[in-house]
Parts: structure tokens; sequence; C-alpha cells
């Protein structure tokens, strides 16, 4: 499958790369600041499955400007032979550890762009190099602390406005768009131990392991977006 992944350096990114790159067949475009990390990536996917590719790009979801990336994704897919993306998966997010009273209005801006608009407007910017004729599955990638009723964690104020924002969302676009047989559903784990976490609160430990997050991740969009669409999930792979 024809697959386009952001935040895909680090973390849950990486780790889903490589389940995917295990089951081999898939062609992937990754998404991530960091060029350093990306070329790191794709020398430790060269030891996976010959029968995958990945294309790394770096650039910063935050940029108003997305045309760049779109020409990028457009060759190394082809989008002029008739090629198309099968699954976008929304992975990349912005985390600060603040107190509402110290949040500015940048900190607030700048999480929604990375954590919900950019998602958006990916998916908008792709949504002509779609299929026509077969399903397109988008992924959100949310957080339990973005689900009405769980237990938040202080200083994470703007990260879980952010991820309620993309539940809301990922209900809308699919709502929209499943007249193009495009699916959209948000996926909302709890703590993950990645380096994002690690940043934020030094020394916690998650429940959950990139790895066994990411397993999970790659089986659900390329398997099961015929079965979802406006679902709002919450996983927590540990009982």
């Amino acid at each position: 499958m024809n697959i386009v992944i952001t935040g895909a350096s680090k973390g849950i990114g990486k780790a889903t790369l490589k389940a995917l790159f295990k089951e081999g067949g898939h062609h992937i475009f990754a998404i991530a600041r960091s060029a350093f990390n990306l070329q790191q990536l794709k020398n430790e996917l060269s030891e996976y499955n010959a029968d995958s590719e990945m294309f790394g790009f770096s650039f910063d979801l935050s940029e108003k400007d997305y045309l760049p990336l779109i020409r990028e994704i457009a060759a190394f897919f082809d989008f002029e032979k008739g090629q198309s993306v099968d699954i976008l998966i929304n992975n990349a997010g912005y985390l600060i550890n603040k107190s509402l009273f110290d949040t500015s209005i940048d900190d607030w801006e700048k999480t929604f762009r990375v954590n919900t608009y950019a998602m958006l407007k990916l998916a908008q910017s792709l949504f002509p190099h779609f299929s026509t004729e077969k399903l397109t599955h988008i992924v959100n990638i949310g957080s339990m602390g973005g689900i009405q009723g769980t237990q938040k964690f202080p200083g994470l104020g703007a990260y879980s406005a952010s991820k309620a924002a993309v539940n809301s969302l990922t209900e809308s676009m699919a709502a929209e768009w499943h007249r193009y047989k495009v699916h959209c559903n948000c996926i909302n784990p709890g703590s993950v131990q990645t380096e994002m976490l690690n940043e934020a609160f030094p020394g916690f430990v998650a429940p959950i392991s990139a790895d066994e997050f990411g397993e999970f991740l790659a089986n659900f969009a390329v398997h099961h977006g015929a079965l979802m669409n406006g679902r709002i999930l919450q996983i927590s792979l540990k009982s």
C-alpha cells in the first residue's frame, strides 16, 4: 500500500514504520522534522523486508505552505501515472509541560497547529490524490488526555485540549468524506514510552511501549479501515 505517515523518525512513528516494513509490500512516505533521524531510520529499516520502501522528507508541519511537501509526495508516488495514497497516518505531535498559568498564546497556537490543524491541512492537500475506486483510510492519533472524563495530567492542558479537538475533527472528517470512500478514525492511547514523554516527564514509566503501540497502529491502519469510520478508539495494551 501507499502510506504517508507524520512524526515518523521517533517514538510511535518509528515503531509503526518498523511494523509496516516487517509486514512488507508497502511504499511509505515518512515525514519528520529531523533529516538526520530520518536517514538513521532508513538505515535501520534496510534490515527488514526488502519488499517495502521508505522515502523520508524533513518538514515542519507547523509551516503554512505545504506545497513543497505535496510536491515531494507526488513525485514519490508518481501521481501523474495514476498512483494514489491508500493510508494517511497523522501521528506527529507537540507536547509542552507547562501549567495553565504559564502557557502562552504562542504555546497554545503551536500546539494546535501541529496536533490538530496539521492533520486537516495534510488531508485536505492530499485529498485529490486519494483513490476514487478503493477505500482510503485516515488514522489520527489522539490521546486519552483528550477524552472527556479521563484523568488529566497537570501541565498538559494545551496538549489535552488539542487532542480533544482531534477527536471532534475526526468525527467531522468521517461524516463529510465517507461519500468519497474515505474512512477516518482516531486512536487515543494512554501514556506510551516515547522520547516526547521522557522529555516532558523525566523518569516517568509508561505502561505501553512504543513498539507495542506501533504494532497495533500498523495493523489497524492497513487491515481495519473498511470496518470502522468516525470511531474514537480508547486503547490500552496492558491489563
